[in-house]
C-alpha cells in the first residue's frame, strides 16, 4: 500500500495530465459527430489490423498439420492413379482385389532430421517397420526424387540422400528418352551430373530430366530436375549439369514408393545374369 501511495505522489501530475487528456478526448468525440466517425473509423482501423495479425499467426502456427494432410492426401493419390492406371491396362481384374494390378504403393512420412552439408547426406524419417518400411524403398518429394530408404529400425528409417557422393540414379532425358548415370559431385546441393550421354544426341538446356524404371526402385517419369548446361568433352559423352527439382534445405514431407513386383523382378534378373 505504502508503495502505491509513493507512485500515486511521485506521478501525481502526469496521472492527473493522462486523465484530464482522456475526458477531453472523450467529449470532442462525444458531442462532435466529424470528430466521433474518425475516431470510429480508426478504432475500426486498428481492430481489423491486430485481427489480421492474430490470423496469420495462427495459421503460420497450423502450418505443419496443414502440410501433413497435404502430404497424406497427395499419397493417397498417388495411390489410386497407381491402381487407376493398373485398371486401364489390364482386361480383366478382380473388383475385390484393389492391390492386384497395383506395382508401386506410397506411404507418406515426415522428416525428423535432415544432413546437407556433408558428402555423404542422409534424413530420418518418421516411419520404419512397423508402416511396412524397410531398404530399398524410393523417396521422392513433391518437387521430384529425394533419396532411397538404406535402413530402418521399427518406428524411424534413413534414407540416402541424392545429394550423397555414393547415390547413383538411373536417369534420362526427356523428350528424347536417351539415358545414363546420375550422380552428385559434392560440391552445390542444388546441382548433379548426368553422365553417359552419347555427344551425338540432341539437348538443350533446360530439357526435363527424369526417372527410369531401370533399378526396379524408382518408377519411371518421376522428376529429377533440368539441365542447365553441358559442354563436349574429350570422350564421346556430354559433361551435363542438372539444376535438382527438389530443394533439399527446405524438405520437410515426403512420400515412400514400395515397388510390389520388386522381388519378382530382381529375381528374374538374377536369374539370367
Amino acid at each position: 500500500m505504502r508503495n502505491l501511495l509513493n507512485f500515486l505522489a511521485r506521478y501525481n501530475n502526469l496521472i492527473l495530465f493522462i486523465l484530464l487528456e482522456g475526458i477531453a478526448v472523450y467529449l470532442i468525440v462525444t458531442g462532435n459527430n466529424y470528430h466521433n466517425s474518425r475516431f470510429v473509423k480508426g478504432v475500426r482501423g486498428i481492430t481489423l489490423a491486430a485481427e489480421r495479425e492474430i490470423t496469420d499467426a495462427k495459421n503460420y502456427l497450423h502450418l505443419k498439420k496443414i502440410n501433413s494432410g497435404l502430404a497424406a492426401e497427395n499419397t493417397a493419390l498417388r495411390n489410386r492413379i497407381e491402381r487407376l492406371i493398373k485398371r486401364d491396362t489390364v482386361l480383366f481384374f478382380s473388383v475385390e482385389d484393389t492391390v492386384q494390378h497395383q506395382q508401386y504403393d506410397y506411404t507418406s512420412a515426415e522428416l525428423t532430421n535432415n544432413y546437407v552439408n556433408r558428402q555423404k547426406n542422409f534424413f530420418t524419417l518418421d516411419k520404419g517397420r512397423k508402416q511396412g518400411i524397410g531398404p530399398g524403398m524410393a523417396v521422392i518429394s513433391p518437387d521430384g526424387v529425394a533419396g532411397m530408404i538404406v535402413g530402418s529400425s521399427e518406428n524411424y528409417s534413413v534414407a540416402m540422400s541424392l545429394i550423397n557422393i555414393d547415390f547413383r540414379l538411373s536417369s534420362r532425358i526427356r523428350p528424347g528418352g536417351y539415358f545414363g548415370s546420375l550422380s552428385w559431385d559434392g560440391r552445390d546441393y542444388r546441382y548433379a551430373v548426368l553422365n553417359e550421354i552419347p555427344q551425338h544426341v540432341s539437348i538443350t538446356v533446360g530439357d526435363t530430366v527424369e526417372t527410369t524404371s531401370y533399378s526396379a526402385i524408382f518408377p519411371g517419369g518421376i522428376m529429377v530436375g533440368v539441365i542447365s548446361e553441358y559442354e563436349k568433352s574429350g570422350s564421346d559423352f556430354y559433361n551435363i549439369r542438372v539444376r535438382l527439382s527438389t530443394n533439399f534445405r527446405n524438405l520437410s514431407h515426403v512420400s515412400i514408393i514400395t515397388n510390389l513386383n520388386k522381388d519378382e523382378q530382381l529375381k528374374l534378373e538374377n536369374l539370367n545374369q
